[in-house]
């Protein structure tokens, strides 16, 4: 797999939390596909397989329309591919117990992918929980 391949396949992988999206995780991500999540958006550190990042972008999916997602830069070696983002959603369902505000929020983030057999096998996500409950409102 060559390195723009795996940035691709990156990119894809974080298109998925679009609106948009009607991409398949399964074409992306390897059956035994782990996440670790820093910060958890229910706290702490949280570790997912595959069906669980299913669960998570399930949720946002019910809680934030218009999501919208940007990539901001790519960079890889050997067989890490690190992806800086931007997401844009609208909270419109309830959201880890907050009512819907009809407030836009904008937040960042890195992800890691490592790559095995042509997909992604392994991803780390630090990500702006903060930036993202402070436009929410939930941080009052």
């Amino acid at each position: 797999m060559t390195i723009d391949e795996m940035k691709r396949l990156a990119r894809q992988s974080l298109e998925l939390w679009s609106s948009e999206s009607s991409g398949r995780p399964e074409d992306v991500f390897a059956p035994d596909y782990l996440n670790h999540q820093e910060p958890a958006a229910a706290g702490g550190i949280k570790g997912v397989d595959l069906d669980g990042w299913k669960a998570i972008v399930a949720e946002c999916r019910t809680a934030l329309s218009d999501f919208d997602v940007t990539i901001l830069n790519q960079v890889a070696e050997g067989d890490l591919v690190a992806t800086r983002w931007q997401f844009e959603a609208t909270q419109t369902g309830e959201y880890l117990g907050h009512p819907p505000s009809g407030k836009r929020a904008t937040w960042t983030g890195v992800q890691i992918d490592r790559f095995a057999d042509g997909k992604i096998s392994e991803s780390w996500v630090d990500w702006d929980k903060y930036r993202l409950f402070e436009a929410l409102g939930f941080l009052n």
